[in-house]
């Protein structure tokens, strides 16, 4: 088809050629018959000199014209090869390979008939139209375009909702793509465009060249300390389709939870042998002191209560660091059953009386409403109740008052139990649930507490689905509110 296209072409082009070679010859004919006639008409003293001059001007300008021809004969063959080689080539090989593509395309279509199959391949032996090879390669090329948007928005809509970092870097360190974690883990401003202006300010000892050509000789995972948090940071290149270095990416993990759990296991560790050795060492001292000469009955009764009293604290601190690991491990099942708030905060109350009258305390229970029953797990809330108001006496000076609330609100039964104690600072009030953390660590200790008894409470809520919140003022007192599901609650769930 486009050789005939071709062919038309050169075969116009030279038909227009000619038909204006043509036309100005005629028209220079024409004009030197004229000027003949003219000059025979006129006397002219020299007529036989400008007579040789007309042939002369003749001859010259039918060379022109020859010459022309020839020209315009070799400018046509050369935008003929030009328009072959530049323009006819290139769209020969676009249908070709429609063809080819519509031929695949015929094979694979499964569900013709053979006698739609045969009627085809009888009425199909012209050749492909181009407008329809090109509208069967348009519409593939819009679909491939439109697969490749959808995949670009895929890749984007994951990098931009993923919770770790990402950022990739081209062979001149300048950033390609980075996602907003990443922005956010390594604090990165808006003039930070290249490797060394996001990382050489930690000084991490390591650049692009050693992580692409010494990848296997050098560490490529870094942990960086970003103010108070921490994240770890994986470099590794990659390569293009050549199987060459083509840039470096980085993924940043925020890992400030993983350094703070470890930090707070290695202290409690710690916390957990100081503990031990301090009635450890008081027990061994006063038996050492009774085996080391003979005492009078008073002294060794004084030194024997001194060490069963540590003995007691060494049990009481074993017993709670066991009841957290059941928890930690939930070994320890919770028994959950249907039981009345406040003759449960009534019992409480009865079994800490000795404490209360000890320090000469008055404490006042109310129940403010018509409490449903709860459903959580009897011993577990008794624990809990007895903890909460064995603080509220050792904390409140003889003579104090302790308030209990028993109430319902919304799905959830309370407890607040207000005393007028010494009171919380401010800023320990959000560490007072972390294990071993004591705000007066020489009076609890004193007090025969164990630092335990807060973080034990709130296990025991989240395991049964309530939840405790402590306010507190330094020389006013402390309010703590218990909230425990109700049985309804439970049903309504269920």
């Amino acid at each position: 088809m486009f050789r005939s296209i071709q062919f038309k072409i050169i075969v116009v082009f030279f038909l227009i050629g000619i038909i204006v070679i043509t036309g100005l010859g005629l028209v220079y004919i024409q004009s030197i018959n004229n000027l003949e006639i003219n000059l025979s008409n006129k006397e002219i003293g020299n007529i036989e000199e400008l007579a040789q001059f007309i042939e002369q001007m003749r001859n010259t300008n039918i060379t022109a014209l020859i010459v022309a021809g020839v020209l315009f004969l070799v400018g046509g063959i050369l935008i003929a090869i030009v328009l072959s080689r530049f323009v006819i080539y290139p769209i020969n090989k676009l249908i070709k390979s429609a063809e080819k593509i519509t031929e695949e395309e015929k094979k694979k279509d499964k569900t013709n008939s053979p006698k739609e199959e045969v009627k085809k391949s009888k009425n199909k032996k012209d050749m492909v139209n181009i407008e329809d090879v090109l509208g069967v390669m348009t519409t593939e090329l819009k679909e491939k375009l439109s697969e490749v948007s959808t995949q670009k928005n895929q890749i984007e809509t994951i990098l931009l909702h993923m919770t770790d970092g990402i950022i990739a870097f081209n062979m001149e360190g300048e950033i390609i793509l980075i996602n907003p974690a990443a922005k956010k883990f390594l604090s990165i401003r808006p003039e930070d465009i290249t490797f060394d202006d996001i990382f050489a300010k930690f000084k991490l000892g390591i650049n692009m060249e050693k992580i692409i050509y010494l990848e296997n000789w050098t560490s490529t995972e870094q942990r960086i300390q970003v103010e108070d948090n921490y994240v770890n940071v994986f470099f590794a290149p990659f390569k293009n389709e050549s199987d060459r270095p083509n840039g470096v990416i980085a993924v940043i993990q925020d890992i400030t939870e993983h350094v703070k759990l470890d930090n707070m296991q290695k202290e409690f560790v710690a916390d957990v042998s100081h503990e031990l050795k301090t009635p450890i060492t008081s027990i061994m001292g006063y038996a050492d002191t009774l085996l080391e000469g003979e005492y009078d009955k008073e002294t060794q009764d004084k030194f024997l209560n001194v060490i069963a009293s540590e003995a007691r604290r060494m049990a009481r601190l074993v017993t709670d660091l066991l009841t957290l690991s059941r928890y930690d491990n939930n070994k320890n099942r919770v028994k959950k059953v249907s039981f009345d708030l406040g003759e449960l905060v009534k019992k409480c109350q009865d079994k800490l009386a000795i404490e209360i009258k000890k320090k000469n305390h008055t404490v006042n229970s109310f129940v403010t409403a018509d409490v449903p029953p709860v459903y959580a797990d009897k011993d577990d809330i008794e624990r809990v109740i007895l903890n909460i108001l064995t603080n509220s006496i050792k904390y409140t000076p003889e003579g104090g008052e302790i308030k209990i609330y028993v109430g319902f609100v919304y799905n959830d039964a309370y407890i607040k139990i207000f005393d007028n104690g010494i009171g919380i600072p401010e800023e320990d009030l959000s560490r007072i649930f972390e294990r071993f953390y004591r705000v007066d660590k020489a009076r609890t200790r004193e007090m025969g507490g164990t630092g335990l008894g807060l973080s034990i409470a709130k296990e025991i809520l989240d395991k049964n689905g309530g939840s405790i919140d402590i306010k507190s003022t330094v020389g006013k007192g402390t309010e703590v509110v218990i909230r425990i599901p109700t049985k309804e609650t439970k049903e309504v769930l269920s």
